[in-house]
């Protein structure tokens, strides 16, 4: 693999397919590494080279959550004693309506250093979804935030490539 701040033209094709949707396929990697002429695994490889060295600070599912049929959603705020902090956050994470669990340090106006989106049917569920998690934590000092609106979900973009003419060729528009 590369030096730690090199990447070389494969890298930023890899990157390129990675930073937008990935195809709704039983194997998505082999579909992108497809586009770009390189296999399935060294798609994955470089995916995880360029994530160790710091390249990739981050590779997540953004869940367009009214699309996936939840019509609500909660950002839920806690308190959490900081020595439990770790181990709180994995029993919140462990709940399958819970789509982002993380911390942050709580400010002067703001106490709150633990926060978990929830996903329900509608509001009433979303607080069912947050007592059970405070019941199973031991934890009742919390507040749910609800979305009032959905802004469009981008992320940066830092190489664009053109893949139409494997795509065409794909499909028999070209010979």
């Amino acid at each position: 693999m590369q030096e730690n701040g090199v990447i070389d033209e494969i890298d930023k094709k890899v990157i390129s397919l990675i930073q937008g949707d990935l195809p709704l396929d039983r194997m998505p990697f082999a579909v992108m590494a497809k586009k770009i002429g390189i296999t399935e695994d060294e798609i994955i490889n470089r995916v995880t080279d360029l994530k160790k060295r710091d390249i990739l600070r981050r590779f997540g599912a953004t869940l367009r959550h009214q699309e996936a049929g939840f019509s609500s959603n909660a950002m839920v705020t806690w308190i959490v004693p900081e020595d439990r902090v770790e181990d709180v956050g994995k029993i919140f994470a462990r709940f399958p309506q819970v789509t982002h669990c993380y911390q942050r340090n709580p400010q002067r106006d703001w106490r709150y250093n633990l926060y978990s989106m929830v996903h329900g049917s509608n509001r009433e569920e979303c607080y069912r979804i947050a007592e059970r998690m405070s019941r199973s934590a031991g934890i009742d000092d919390y507040l749910l935030l609800f979305s009032e609106k959905e802004f469009k979900k981008t992320s940066m973009e830092y190489f664009q490539y053109q893949y139409t003419e494997i795509e065409e060729q794909e499909k028999g528009d070209c010979p």
